[in-house]
């Protein structure tokens, strides 16, 4: 009898081992064909491997592969000697002695991936997204995305968060007005998620702190840079809080962490993007009433929408707080009662406004958090305040008959932050496949 036992051991070598071989060992190395250049009785054979390039040395007469042989976007393995090479990725490559042609494409590539910035438009690059992807700056930018996730999981786990998954489909939309996306669930109307609010509220009273990365859904006729129909959200809540700055509190944290593991673990890729990290040891926070009115002063402004920021104001303040104080975050506090949902706690020294925030990254709205209401009795006041109905909510609601600490959370767009931090001017160059009005494909 056999048994699979755990991960298999292979010879061919990834590009951290490789890296390890000195001059003269023979190595197996196995990768993609990113380029050939072709100088006749020499060619160099670039492959493209998980972690970057590695340079391979095609000699005449000294493989078993003619070089007509390879094209490119072909899997290889290969076979041959290392050797010192300052010119070459990583200061080493492989002079090749055998070839074995794992796949072959079907057609030449529709992209020229293996030139450093792609010539070509945002629509051409999301129709052929995977092989865009393949272009070694494209790609990059997930690896930072990857980075931020990585940094939200872990950060939070040390914290004593609980990670939970739960469901996209519902009888109801969390955030409430018209923009969900309906269907019909075996004859009985449902909606697509606008978030995991309801949910990780209710989990509060299990596990005190959770935490969900997960798609969410807004039917929002939006055509803009900055909004998708479906993006990635990092969600927490956390319970025994003494204020909504708790939740600020806990997000800087998460930046902290995570701009540190972005400069000791990706350091090749903000290098290969020229991305210099935003100072994050400390961020500024201001009311929303009062950077209205700092932006309106300063850059002579007039306040035209009382209970909201336009995105031209959230723009102006980026620009205050990085020209006062060289912060490229600002905690915007207090937002308007009217435009925050239902179950957002009243400031009680002024119920026209909410123990609530957005954050700011560089004049963009990143996050969107704060205290929520966590009395039965204020929560049903302000339901029937506001003459909302109650039908789908009742699971939730029996959460709070039976007793819910002070708690509070917030949701980061992943896209939005990924894009900020990138320095892109559009959202969709930070998602991997966009969903938004007119795309559904691939």
């Amino acid at each position: 009898m056999e048994f699979v036992t755990g991960v298999k051991e292979k010879t061919a070598m990834e590009l951290p081992v490789f890296m390890e071989q000195e001059e003269g060992t023979t190595v197996t190395v196995e990768g993609a064909i990113h380029s050939i250049r072709n100088m006749g009785e020499i060619a160099f054979v670039i492959l493209r491997k998980r972690d970057g390039l590695l340079q391979t040395v095609w000699e005449e007469g000294k493989t078993n592969l003619d070089i007509s042989q390879l094209k490119e976007a072909a899997c290889i393995c290969v076979e041959g000697t290392v050797k010192n090479e300052e010119r070459a990725p990583h200061g080493k490559e492989i002079r090749l002695e055998k070839i074995e042609i794992l796949s072959q494409p079907a057609q030449p590539l529709p992209l020229a991936i293996d030139k450093w910035k792609l010539n070509t438009s945002l629509e051409t690059k999301l129709n052929m997204r995977s092989v865009s992807l393949r272009n070694i700056k494209e790609r990059a930018r997930f690896k930072i995305q990857e980075a931020i996730c990585r940094g939200f999981r872990e950060y939070l786990y040390e914290q004593g968060f609980t990670e939970i998954h739960t469901p996209k489909i519902g009888a109801k939309g969390a955030e409430g007005g018209s923009n969900v996306f309906k269907l019909n669930y075996f004859h009985t109307p449902a909606v697509l998620a606008q978030s995991p609010q309801f949910y990780k509220q209710m989990m509060v009273g299990v596990f005190d702190r959770v935490f969900e990365t997960g798609p969410v859904f807004r039917a929002e006729k939006h055509n803009t840079r900055r909004h998708l129909n479906e993006y990635t959200s990092l969600d927490f809540e956390m319970g025994y809080i003494d204020s909504f700055l708790d939740i600020c509190e806990m997000e800087t944290g998460f930046l902290q962490y995570t701009m540190k593991l972005l400069e000791t673990k990706y350091e090749k890729e903000l290098k290969i993007l020229g991305i210099t990290l935003p100072k994050v040891d400390k961020i500024p926070y201001v009311r929303f009433d009062e950077a209205k009115e700092l932006v309106a002063e300063k850059y002579n402004r007039k306040i035209r929408n009382p209970f909201d920021l336009e995105p031209e104001e959230e723009e102006l303040i980026g620009r205050y707080f990085k020209e006062e104080y060289d912060s490229d975050f600002v905690f915007v506090t207090h937002y308007p009662s009217k435009k925050r949902p239902m179950y957002a706690m009243d400031d009680p020294a002024d119920e026209r406004y909410t123990l609530s925030f957005d954050l700011l990254f560089r004049g963009l709205e990143i996050t969107t958090g704060g205290q929520r209401i966590h009395d039965y009795n204020k929560l049903i006041e302000k339901i029937e305040k506001r003459g909302m109905s109650t039908e789908g909510m009742d699971q939730y609601l029996d959460t709070f008959k039976y007793g819910m600490p002070p708690h509070g959370g917030l949701g980061i767009g992943l896209e939005r932050l990924t894009m900020q931090l990138l320095g892109e001017e559009n959202v969709r160059e930070a998602c991997l496949f966009p969903r938004d009005m007119t795309r559904l494909e691939p």
